[in-house]
């Protein structure tokens, strides 16, 4: 079908067009905690092409340094058959994808959990993202609600990425206006329950000298230290970028509404967590990454504090385990943990605080110790990482 539209000059008509207030209108996104029941499946707008180019500026933009996300012959060379997507950036746009249907009327991100990436996403992959409710939380009338979702991105073929859960605080409407309604049909969700990473792997000793000597398997031990030498200061950069994945939640990038919080949300537009988390293992990615040829997920992450335009970010990693992977011999897994402060560096907030550095800070009052307010990330990670060569 193809339309041929004759146009004429198109003449001024407003003055002549009564105004009526009474038919104004106030769309509103997100969802509040009434608006939310345990079951809901929601398929989220738009979804999202990845190209080469916007896969290089988001590896680059966020200081990667493992070649696997930068180099397409280094790529192809352990397999893929095309330069994959970082796993950051298809969390950040999964994540964001969801926004508008699932958290963009959130309080607060609480946590994430159980991401898991499935298999990758090369130049030219659609993705669109699922959310399902798990769980909501009454903590009472007068406090907001703590909500479970599970989300989803499926590729074109209809196979799914990534699979993660996280808890949002959410308010109750109230007096609030409505939120614009999600589409009245029925939405199957796509989710794993045992799911299966399917990876095209071929333990390739491309070029060696693209990647450090010191970030193979054999090179992390349980109890190792890492302290990552650079920081990342955060400018007003963030705001745009904040689009460029597709969050639509109006507290990063819109002064106004967060000049109009209370608390300690309120002021300049707050950093979008996710991007605080890809700067931050991007900041580790020389030491602990460069010979990662997977991300298997990650766990228990949390955003102890804010960032804002102005603040310093650096990174501390802390190796858990090392395991062999019999179905993949050439490689193992290491588990570790990735803390994010701000406004210090690495190495000073370790000589400050030492081994509660590492403590969750959600556990600091059972202990009897005060939280860090230099702290502002803490996750567990699982890489799939090379072993040498021989």
């Amino acid at each position: 079908m193809s339309v041929s539209l004759n146009l004429t000059p198109q003449q001024e008509i407003a003055a002549d067009i009564a105004i009526e207030l009474d038919k104004t209108r106030q769309p509103q996104y997100g969802r509040y905690l009434d608006e939310l029941d345990p079951g809901q499946v929601f398929e989220h707008p738009r979804g999202f092409t990845f190209d080469t180019g916007n896969m290089l500026d988001f590896a680059r933009t966020y200081m990667q340094t493992n070649p696997l996300y930068l180099n397409t012959q280094y790529a192809r060379a352990h397999g893929f058959s095309d330069l994959p997507a970082s796993p950051q950036m298809v969390f950040n746009v999964t994540l964001s994808l969801g926004v508008q249907n699932d958290s963009e009327k959130a309080i607060a991100n609480l946590g994430y959990y159980q991401v898991e990436f499935l298999r990758p996403v090369y130049p030219g992959d659609t993705l669109r993202a699922f959310t399902k409710v798990l769980e909501c939380k009454d903590r009472g009338a007068d406090k907001p609600g703590i909500a479970r979702i599970r989300t989803v991105s499926v590729n074109q073929d209809d196979r799914v990425v990534l699979q993660y859960e996280r808890k949002i605080m959410v308010a109750w409407r109230g007096d609030r206006l409505p939120t614009t309604p999600a589409a009245d049909v029925a939405v199957a969700f796509p989710g794993e329950d045992a799911p299966v990473v399917d990876l095209p792997l071929n333990n390739c000793q491309y070029a060696p000298g693209l990647t450090g000597p010191n970030t193979y398997f054999e090179d992390f031990s349980p109890g190792d230290i890492i302290v990552h030498a650079n920081g990342r200061t955060i400018t007003e950069e963030h705001m745009a970028l904040t689009y460029m994945v597709g969050n639509s939640h109006p507290l990063h990038f819109d002064r106004v509404f967060s000049s109009g919080l209370s608390g300690k949300m309120s002021g300049e537009p707050i950093v979008y967590g996710g991007l605080v988390f890809a700067w931050l293992e991007g900041l580790a990615s020389r030491d602990v990454s460069e010979h990662a040829v997977w991300e298997l997920g990650f766990t228990e992450g949390y955003h102890t504090q804010p960032a804002f335009a102005g603040d310093t970010v650096g990174a501390l990693t802390r190796i858990l385990s090392v395991e062999d992977v019999p179905a993949a011999a050439d490689c193992g897994v290491v588990t570790m943990q990735l803390i994010g402060v701000k406004n210090i560096s690495a190495a000073a907030a370790l000589e400050k605080h030492g081994a509660d550095l590492f403590l969750k800070e959600d556990s600091k009052r059972a202990l009897g110790k005060d939280k860090i307010t230099d702290k502002i990330f803490e996750i567990e990670r699982r890489l799939l990482i090379k072993r040498r060569p021989c």
